[in-house]
Parts: C-alpha cells; structure tokens; sequence
C-alpha cells in the first residue's frame, strides 16, 4: 500500500504544480505536454483526480495512528 500511497502522492504535486502554473501564468503544462482535449489529457487528469482522493484517505490514516505509542 506504500507504494501506492507514494505513487498517488507524486500524481497529486503534479496536480498541484499544474493548478499553480495555471493560476500564476495561464498555462496549462498538461496541455502543454500533450494535446488539449486527447484522451492522455483525460487519463492524465483522471489520475490526478483519483489521487487526490487517496490522499485524503493518506491524510486520515497519519491522523488515526499515534507514533508515539
């Protein structure tokens, strides 16, 4: 499950990193990268969008464990 977790999260900076260059610059590096509208862009945001909600399973998981018992 680490692994996933891991994989999830680095889908999720890269979300992140996008949503910046767009809010700062107006540009959209996934379009950029691959053609606006191509079913990589789809795939590409979907994965995003999933990892977005892994993480917030991540997040509750490090909040229910106690790592000092």
């Amino acid at each position: 499950m680490e692994i996933l977790y891991k994989v999830c999260l680095v889908f999720a900076i890269i979300g992140a990193i996008n949503w910046g260059l767009i809010g700062l610059f107006d540009f959209n590096l996934v379009t950029a990268i691959f053609e606006a509208g191509s079913v990589m862009t789809k795939i590409i945001y979907s994965l995003v969008g999933i990892s977005g909600l892994v993480s917030i399973g991540i997040l509750f998981h490090h909040i229910d464990s106690h790592p000092f018992e």
